[in-house]
C-alpha cells in the first residue's frame, strides 16, 4: 500500500464549540499524512473554536456552504459539539447526502449523535461512547462495544483511545 493512499481524496471534518480535541486533530493529521485534502467546517468560517480540553481549531469554511459532491468522506468528532450541531437541519441534510451517496461517514464518541439525528443509522452496526449507547439503540442501530465498527459506509469508534483503529479503518474505507 502507498504511503499516501488518499492522494486526490477530499475529506470534510465538522467542528463547533467544545469539540473533543483529539477526535478532530488525530484524524485530521492522519488523513493529511495519508495524502487527503482536509477541510474543517464549522458554523462560521475563520472562527477559532475551542476544544473541550482547550485546543483551538480555526474553521476553513462554513458548514452551510459545504456540498457533499465536493468531498469523498465526512468525519464527525465527539465532545459536546455534536449535541448542538445536530439541531441544524443543514448539518443533517449534509449527513444524509453523504449517506445517500454511500460515501464514508466516520463518527467517534458522541459524534454519533449527528448521524442519529440525520436518521442514517437504522439497521447499521455501530459503536460509540457508552453515554450514547441507548440513543444509538433507540435510533435503530445495532450497538457493539468494541474499538471500531465498519458497516457499509460507516466507521464508528467509542473514545480517543480507539483513534488508531478508527483512522486505520477510515483510511482503508476511503482508499
Amino acid at each position: 500500500m502507498s504511503d499516501t493512499p488518499l492522494t486526490d481524496k477530499t475529506v470534510l471534518i465538522l467542528v463547533g464549540d467544545i469539540y473533543e480535541d483529539l477526535e478532530l486533530w488525530y484524524p485530521k493529521l492522519r488523513l493529511i499524512e495519508a495524502g487527503a485534502s482536509v477541510t474543517v467546517a464549522g458554523p462560521e468560517a475563520g472562527r477559532c473554536y475551542a476544544g473541550k480540553n482547550g485546543y483551538p481549531c480555526v474553521s476553513d469554511a462554513r458548514i452551510d456552504e459545504m456540498d457533499e459532491a465536493t468531498f469523498d468522506a465526512l468525519v464527525v468528532p465527539g465532545g459536546f459539539m455534536p449535541d448542538k450541531l445536530r439541531r441544524d437541519c443543514v448539518v443533517l441534510d449534509l449527513v444524509r447526502a453523504f449517506n445517500d451517496a454511500k460515501k464514508p461517514i466516520a463518527a467517534i464518541c458522541h459524534g454519533g449523535w449527528i448521524p442519529i439525528s440525520a436518521g442514517v443509522y437504522r439497521g447499521i452496526n455501530v459503536t460509540g461512547s457508552p453515554g450514547i449507547k441507548d440513543d444509538l439503540i433507540n435510533a435503530g442501530a445495532n450497538y457493539q462495544d468494541t474499538a471500531v465498527v465498519v458497516d457499509q459506509n460507516h466507521v464508528t469508534s467509542r473514545r480517543p483511545d480507539d483513534l488508531p483503529d478508527f483512522c486505520r479503518e477510515l483510511i482503508k474505507l476511503c482508499s
